[in-house]
């Protein structure tokens, strides 16, 4: 028997909400064996054990109709702090990783201040879009790549970082767009 999808609406302890908890928990781990153990294929191993579990969370909470407000909010902090966490452990390699980690600030910073608007008048959170989790999966390939490819081409390196920062820029815009567009109608798309 299949729950009310509404049930899980305003649960706090539900399997996906757990597994974004775990990601959080995961960062200073990664960070660790980034930065202390440069042990760049564990980074990598666990960075992808990460996006596994946000895949997996997603498909669960959609599943099982678990989707929570909670979720809506907490997956995405989870990715982005995981996101701008390696990019700053890569700078240490790659100083252009800068651009897209500036540019992820800014464009969450701008997201986070429309997204409360938008919960503050409509009293819905709104969750992720295709622009996003394409941003997203690029960003994941590119930072893999970095981690297990120790000699990358410095062009193969600038191309990837260039593609996620337009993706970045992409999904900035698109999301304002969306956010803006759900202020004046109060509903999300």
């Amino acid at each position: 028997m299949q729950q009310d999808p509404q049930y899980y609406k305003d649960k706090i302890v539900t399997i996906p909400n757990l597994m974004s908890i775990l990601r959080l928990l995961l960062i200073p781990l990664i960070m660790w064996q980034y930065v202390v153990r440069q042990d760049y294929g564990w980074t990598a191993v666990l960075l992808i054990f990460s996006g596994v579990t946000d895949v997996v969370d997603g498909f669960i909470a959609r599943k099982f109709h678990m989707i929570s407000d909670l979720g809506k909010a907490i997956d995405p902090v989870a990715d982005k702090l995981t996101q701008m966490a390696m990019l700053y452990c890569l700078i240490s390699r790659f100083p252009y990783m800068m651009i897209p980690l500036a540019v992820m600030v800014i464009k969450e910073s701008v997201a986070a201040v429309l997204a409360l608007m938008v919960i503050q008048k409509t009293g819905v959170v709104c969750g992720a879009v295709w622009h996003g989790k394409l941003a997203t999966v690029l960003l994941y390939l590119t930072m893999i790549a970095h981690f297990l490819w120790i000699r990358i081409p410095v062009v193969v390196s600038k191309l990837s970082v260039a593609v996620c920062t337009m993706a970045i820029l992409l999904s900035a815009v698109l999301y304002g767009y969306g956010h803006i567009q759900t202020l004046r109608r109060e509903s999300c798309a």
